[in-house]
């Protein structure tokens, strides 16, 4: 499946449903057959680890979980979340997003 996502590396969203609603953060990843996204700071989960020799206590450490792309807005340069689309540029004749609400382009 080649699918377009809207949401890229290091854009910022925030999430509109789900357990962590209402929270912004750096998109660290982004898995494009599963359609998620790991975002920083947002859908946490405790990953229970043995003893090894990085961590030799072992014990339980906070993780980033992926969430579904659908889940999620992107926010503009105006820092208000915002559907995005799809358009020409005239000076490069490439496709660049822009921001729906403000009409900037998202870079």
């Amino acid at each position: 499946m080649n699918t377009k996502l809207i949401i890229k590396k290091g854009d910022t969203v925030k999430v509109i449903t789900g357990d962590s609603k209402g929270k912004q953060g750096k998109v660290l990843e982004v898995d494009v057959d599963k359609q998620k996204a790991i975002v920083e700071g947002v859908n946490l989960i405790s990953k229970h680890t043995k003893p090894n020799a990085k961590n030799a206590q072992g014990g339980i450490e906070k993780k980033e979980a992926g969430i579904h792309v659908s889940n999620l807005m992107v926010v503009d340069n105006t820092g208000n979340p915002t559907r995005v689309g799809r358009k020409l540029d005239a000076k490069t004749n490439k496709s660049v997003r822009y921001s729906k609400k403000s009409g900037e382009v998202i870079k």
